[in-house]
């Protein structure tokens, strides 16, 4: 049985993962309705990423015997309206992610719950990977994303990802 606290906390970031799964998405229609298909795929494997996250957690609860509750998952509330703007968003959404594991690893810690420890270690190294991942797409369309020609490799890069579920086992 899991402390309560971790649970709710847990729980609370199940329905925060699938945010971001909305968030990534609406990023990605963004960027296909300005003609960066490349960027949209990018941001649609996001979504994947971010929604296999809140099912492995939502699993995580369900092994320990904890009820999983579902609410409502917001709307995207931002405005996008530039290419580069959109990128510094996720790395700041990242970023929020980010502490939001950190605190669920601090009070497992606080409780000694080494397991929900050991779970949540797969996540704040995933983390830092989505950090940098972000950092390195902002860096680049600094670099490139005015250029035409350099839009149109950057454009291909993104396209080039693909999806691959997380190798987590619970």
């Amino acid at each position: 049985m899991l402390d309560q606290t971790v649970a709710r906390l847990i729980n609370e970031q199940v329905n925060k993962e699938f945010y971001s799964a909305y968030l990534y998405l609406d990023f990605s229609i963004y960027y296909e309705a300005i003609g960066l298909d490349g960027f949209a795929n990018w941001y649609k494997i996001q979504a994947q990423e971010e929604r296999d996250h809140a099912m492995l957690m939502l699993q995580y609860l369900q092994n320990n015997g904890e009820k999983v509750t579902l609410e409502t998952v917001a709307k995207p509330d931002k405005d996008l309206q530039d290419k580069l703007e959109v990128l510094k968003l996720g790395l700041e959404h990242e970023r929020y992610v980010t502490s939001l594991i950190h605190a669920i690893y601090d009070a497992a810690y606080s409780v000694k719950d080494f397991r929900t420890m050991q779970f949540l270690d797969w996540f704040v190294k995933e983390q830092g990977e989505e950090e940098k991942n972000a950092e390195d797409m902002i860096k680049k369309m600094e670099l490139f994303g005015d250029d035409a020609k350099g839009l149109y490799m950057l454009n291909s890069e993104m396209a080039a990802r693909t999806y691959a579920a997380p190798s987590l086992t619970l």
